[in-house]
């Protein structure tokens, strides 16, 4: 049995690491400044992701490195209140294109399947002072509702959920932070 469930995560790994192009990829939030987008961002809401199934709040700290990289920690209350943490790199797609990056967390997949284990992050939309983002694969089977605060007005929430529409992504099973 072991055998065959590592077979169909490494199948679901290997179908969620591919670059996710498209005909129609969504339209991205163009040149981001790393320095500035470093810091903490809280997870309002996502589309669900396997291995976030447990989670109920989650959040990810950012720390740009002198090499360019991005220093990844992302952390995750669990329903029964424990935290999990998992860290990472993240590293620009194309140079002097911010706004499209590889993210790849230290894990034994990793370890196993360098060229595998990198996730697209795409930053899909950044307001203008860096309060809120919107980060998604361009496969659009991922998304990420961000803010600098745990919580946002509704007014803010439903300009993100507008813009995720906006780049044809389904808000509809969207999964959103308890506190």
């Amino acid at each position: 049995m072991r055998p065959i469930l590592l077979s169909l995560l490494l199948l679901t790994l290997i179908g969620c690491a591919g670059s996710g192009e498209q005909d129609d990829p969504p339209q991205t939030a163009g040149q981001v400044d790393l320095q500035r987008y470093q810091g903490t961002w809280y997870e309002l809401a996502r589309l669900p992701m396997f291995f976030q199934r447990h989670c109920v709040a989650s959040e990810a700290h950012y720390r740009l490195q002198d090499d360019g990289r991005v220093a990844v920690t992302n952390r995750c209350r669990t329903e029964d209140g424990e935290w999990q943490e998992a860290k990472g790199q993240a590293e620009l797609q194309q140079e002097g294109h911010t706004d499209k990056l590889w993210v790849r967390f230290d894990n034994w997949f990793s370890k196993l399947f360098p060229g595998l284990s990198k996730g697209d992050y795409w930053v899909l939309y950044l307001e203008d002072d860096y309060s809120v983002a919107l980060v998604g694969h361009p496969n659009r089977e991922y998304l990420w509702l961000l803010s600098r605060t745990p919580q946002v007005s509704n007014e803010v929430r439903e300009r993100l959920l507008a813009e995720a529409r906006a780049r044809g992504y389904d808000t509809g099973e969207l999964i959103w932070r308890a506190d």
